[in-house]
């Protein structure tokens, strides 16, 4: 026996039941996921949508006879520089230049100031002795770092008046130029200062033809003698001497 429901529409009410499941709004996620709309939420890489694959980029093609193929000169090099100062002055100028490298801390930029000199032998006054000749008399030389910086310190040091270059511009020296420079300096055997020119008279003050007047013929400063014409009975008569055993007729 069938029982009826107490409000007597049981059939309207299963009806309706499925009604409302139909109608019902689907989950936000859900709405996503049907019509790709975007809800707000994170939703990582993976989830539902895989990552594209990537795509290896190729590497950067080299042209031949382009800059970043080519060696490049390291920048801020130090060079040998000539720079002009007082003549007669120029040890002076070099103290002064190295007080200001100290007192304005530029042993980073500024490396080396040189006086070029050699030894020499002189003859005066009957006496033999040595004296460092200034090989470049008026000019010094500097290896340095040249920037606007380095520029200051050594133009406004005192004594100094200019660079040498071409107008405005320093130019170093080559590495040639400077390599002679250096083995002039280091040279061991002093090299005897003459003063006596070819065709000079001069007098013989020692030896066995002292008081014998004559004239100079060649000039060997590599050994310091001189080949002096004495007039020997009516004759000139080559002699070799010492630079000691002569002096200029007064």
């Amino acid at each position: 026996m069938n029982e009826t429901p107490q409000n007597g529409k049981p059939q309207e009410a299963a009806a309706s039941a499925p009604a409302k499941a139909r109608g019902r709004r689907p989950a936000p996620k859900e709405a996503a996921e049907a019509g790709r709309i975007w809800t707000g939420e994170r939703v990582t890489v993976g989830e539902g949508h895989p990552a594209p694959p990537e795509t290896p980029s190729a590497p950067p093609a080299v042209v031949p006879g382009d800059v970043a193929s080519k060696p490049v000169a390291a920048e801020g090099e130090p060079h040998w520089y000539v720079v002009h100062a007082y003549s007669g002055h120029e040890e002076k100028v070099r103290n002064n230049l190295m007080k200001r490298v100290d007192s304005m801390d530029m042993h980073d930029r500024i490396f080396e100031v040189l006086v070029p000199t050699e030894d020499v032998i002189e003859i005066k006054d009957g006496q033999r002795r040595h004296v460092a000749k200034r090989t470049f008399p008026g000019y010094i030389l500097v290896n340095m770092i040249m920037s606007d910086e380095s520029w200051y310190v050594v133009r406004n040091t005192p004594g100094v008046t200019s660079f040498v270059g071409s107008g405005n511009k320093p130019v170093p020296l080559q590495e040639k130029e400077i390599k002679s420079i250096q083995k002039q300096i280091k040279a061991e055997a002093p090299k005897v200062r003459v003063e006596y020119q070819v065709g000079e008279n001069v007098r013989v003050i020692d030896g066995p033809f002292s008081d014998f007047h004559g004239k100079v013929d060649e000039i060997n400063a590599d050994k310091g003698k001189l080949k002096v014409l004495v007039n020997m009975f009516g004759r000139e008569t080559p002699v070799e001497l010492d630079l000691l055993q002569v002096e200029r007729l007064k």
